[in-house]
């Protein structure tokens, strides 16, 4: 029945809800529940709590087409051109790094973004009226899309397990438990790249001052890591979104938007974040298959049947033939494709957005769309022929050798340094001197809180790319010299 009652509800008012007190009583949850506002959820501003920015009057580019540009020529994006995909970078043939499947995805979200801005435009005027345009839209979620792995650690997610597991598991991990909160041990023992990204966003180092919107779009997961009551059927609660020393940043974040919460330390998700995650859906589960394909782990046979599967009416083998070469087959059904799924992305928007206000609906836009059976299909040749191939595991367990063999020597200096001093030798003081200029390197004797310095490390060791972290490695473990 509550169901029913919302789904009736006329939200193309956009106004805040007010329950009569019989439905409180009657439906209790009901009191939690507040429309958010395009109006607000759009609003012009950039992030920064202690010197909030006027927008600016650039006649050339708008708030958010700033935000884009601000992040192609940051360090951490351009840091992605040597950070894995999937597959380690092979010699001849050309697979995805994580930047051309960053630069990828925004394409997508860009698309998806205008698609639903026109349609968001015309359904309420007051956007326009507040010089909001579709093109505003496309460059929100086509930013947000561009950042969603600038959190990513070396060696994709097996270097988020591989980090993880060492606090969980490593004597000189575990170490550090006693003299954290419980919040704190959360987030080092479940790294989560989305949160380390956040992170990176926000970060003064980085200079990027991004917009309230864009930096809500990015945040699929608002929630921290620890929290009281985690609900498994919502996909914003999946994973989380920020580190327990950002909660308040983010909780400025939701203030200025008027983005809603539930009431225990999780709040609803932009509605632009569901374009975002769309818009990854479909880059990796196509372009995935065809990186699998042109390494030969997929057949050409088999890679054509699937996407083939997604258009339906619109595959004409007989067309496909007049291709001379397998990889222009591929492009052509691989573009197709998307065009196909983001047409049912937008639709399926279209019929949740009222849904998504009042924050009822948290279900990825892919798995409710005609090619939801298709995609989960793909998915499950991935898992089987791709994600599990020889070339993918062996480059997980180098990411855990090296990122568990980088955490281990720095966390035992540190350790040393501040905790069991009277081990602290000559050799941990070499360590020390290769930590980056600015580590916070002072001040964190036990009986003070060492969060921010293990969060720092963490930062340090994350932000690597593959090919720094593994030559890193070699040289802090002897394996490799300088020079040599």
């Amino acid at each position: 029945m509550i169901e029913l009652f919302i789904a009736n509800i006329d939200a193309t008012k956009n106004k805040p809800l007010f329950f009569p007190k019989r439905f409180c009583h009657y439906f209790p949850a009901l009191v939690f529940l507040a429309m958010m506002q395009w109006e607000k959820l759009l609003a012009l501003g950039r992030f920064d709590p202690k010197y909030p920015s006027k927008p600016g009057n650039d006649q050339f580019r708008s708030e958010f087409e700033k935000d884009y540009d601000r992040i192609i020529f940051s360090a951490p994006f351009r840091n992605l051109q040597d950070k894995t995909q999937v597959f380690p970078l092979p010699e001849n043939d050309f697979v995805h790094t994580r930047l051309t499947h960053s630069l990828e995805v925004s394409s997508v979200g860009r698309s998806l973004g205008k698609s639903v801005g026109e349609y968001l435009i015309q359904k309420y005027p007051v956007l326009g009226e507040n010089q909001i345009s579709s093109s505003d839209i496309g460059s929100i979620v086509a930013a947000a899309a561009l950042t969603h792995d600038i959190g990513n650690p070396p060696f994709g997610h097996a270097g988020e397990d591989a980090i993880s597991d060492f606090f969980k598991f490593h004597p000189y991990g575990k170490v550090w438990n006693e003299h954290l909160k419980p919040e704190q041990w959360a987030d080092l023992c479940n790294f989560e790249g989305n949160a380390q990204g956040f992170r990176m966003l926000l970060s003064n180092i980085n200079g990027l001052k991004l917009s309230f919107a864009t930096l809500a779009a990015f945040t699929k997961y608002p929630r921290p890591a620890l929290v009281s009551a985690k609900d498994p059927e919502r996909k914003s609660q999946k994973k989380y979104g920020f580190f327990s020393d950002q909660m308040e940043d983010f909780k400025y974040l939701t203030e200025k938007l008027s983005i809603s919460s539930w009431g225990n330390g999780t709040w609803h998700r932009h509605p632009l974040a569901f374009l975002v995650e769309a818009a990854d859906d479909i880059c990796y589960s196509i372009i995935d298959l065809e990186d699998g394909c042109t390494l030969g782990l997929v057949s050409l046979e088999e890679s054509v049947a699937l996407l083939a599967e997604i258009l339906g009416d619109r595959f004409d083998p007989k067309k496909l033939e007049g291709y001379p070469t397998n990889s222009q087959k591929l492009a052509i059904l691989r573009a197709m494709a998307i065009n196909q799924l983001i047409r049912e992305c937008v639709e399926a928007f279209k019929s949740n957005e009222a849904e998504m206000l009042l924050g009822t609906f948290d279900r990825a836009l892919t798995d409710i769309i005609p090619s939801s059976e298709s995609l989960a299909k793909i998915s499950r040749i991935s898992i089987e022929k791709i994600y599990r191939s020889s070339p993918v595991l062996e480059k997980e367990a180098a990411g855990f050798q090296v990122l568990d063999g980088l955490l281990e020597v720095f966390s035992k200096a540190l350790n040393h340094k501040f905790y069991q001093t009277d081990l602290f030798s000559g050799k941990d003081k070499s360590i020390l001197r290769l930590l980056p200029e600015g580590f916070p390197l002072e001040g964190w004797e036990s009986h003070v809180n060492p969060y921010p310095m293990l969060r720092a490390l963490v930062d340090f060791i994350s932000g690597m790319t593959d090919k720094h972290a593994l030559s890193f490695y070699r040289r802090v473990k002897g394996i490799a010299l300088p020079g040599v």
